[in-house]
């Protein structure tokens, strides 16, 4: 599943793209989203802003419309110009957004809604979170309070949970917690004050510096003393998160790895380096 770093940069050049841009077309092959389409026309009007919450990604056209979607496991939202030829099959088309200059395609993206823009505060998807990790307005304060009332509960669970901090997904979870030497299975509830706030701004470090300029389209956390390239392999750029069995970075302990929750997700960690 995308984490929010992905969905940060999926909006981002969004918004470089169709910011201020006339909707000139309209396609979809959401039975949800047709019907909005064409009882209020989403053809004709200005979109005014692309952005991301969490993992959810909306788009805000003029009219008080928002087109919110989430890309669960396979989705992705692609940008063409006009008559170029797609990466992805038509039949794997959801929503299509045609203006002047640029085409964007959503592929595969299982969940879109259309809300009007005065309801979002109140959308049971939106409304939960808490706060985003990647937001100018991430309150802090909110965030700590999150993880100190989360009882029992590992705190693996509690950070992929996105109504205590949006954003974190498998990978970012399990490097969060080794680089602030905690270990997955830690009740939340016996963190100290200082382990959360390590954990809050570590998770704020490493989301925005998979979003800055020039930063990678896969996850990095871990810089080896030689360059990354697109051809390396998956785990070359991350401390622990699918290095099961191999040597830990720091100290050479065997990582060790899990699939947890009702969803089998799986989390990585150091025996050594991690406190229990």
């Amino acid at each position: 599943m995308p984490e929010g770093d992905t969905i940060f940069r999926t909006a981002t050049a969004l918004q470089r793209a169709l910011a201020g841009r006339v909707v000139t077309g309209f396609d979809t092959a959401l039975a949800q989203l047709s019907r909005v389409h064409d009882d209020t026309p989403v053809t004709g009007r200005t979109i005014e802003r692309c952005e991301s919450r969490g993992k959810h990604l909306l788009i805000w056209f003029s009219g008080d419309l928002a087109l919110r979607t989430h890309m669960r496991m396979s989705g992705s939202w692609h940008l063409y110009r006009p008559g170029e030829t797609w990466q992805r099959p038509r039949r794997a088309m959801r929503v299509r957004i045609d203006t002047d200059a640029w085409v964007a395609v959503a592929f595969d993206v299982p969940v879109a809604e259309f809300l009007p823009g005065r309801d979002l505060p109140r959308s049971r998807a939106l409304a939960p979170l808490g706060p985003d990790l990647l937001s100018p307005e991430f309150d802090r304060a909110e965030a700590l309070r999150g993880l100190a009332g989360a009882g029992d509960r590992p705190i693996a669970a509690v950070l992929l949970d996105q109504r205590v901090v949006a954003g974190l997904g498998n990978i970012f979870t399990s490097e969060v917690l080794f680089l602030a030497g905690v270990h997955p299975d830690r009740p939340a509830a016996s963190l100290t004050g200082e382990e959360c706030g390590a954990i809050v701004e570590t998770a704020r470090r490493l989301l925005r510096a998979n979003t800055a300029p020039g930063s990678s389209g896969r996850i990095v956390t871990f810089r080896s003393l030689r360059q990354l390239s697109g051809r390396a392999s998956p785990d070359e750029g991350v401390w622990v998160y699918g290095r099961r069995g191999r040597p830990c970075r720091t100290c050479g302990t065997p990582i060790e790895g899990a699939k947890r929750g009702v969803d089998a997700r799986g989390t990585y960690w150091c025996p050594r380096c991690q406190r229990g």
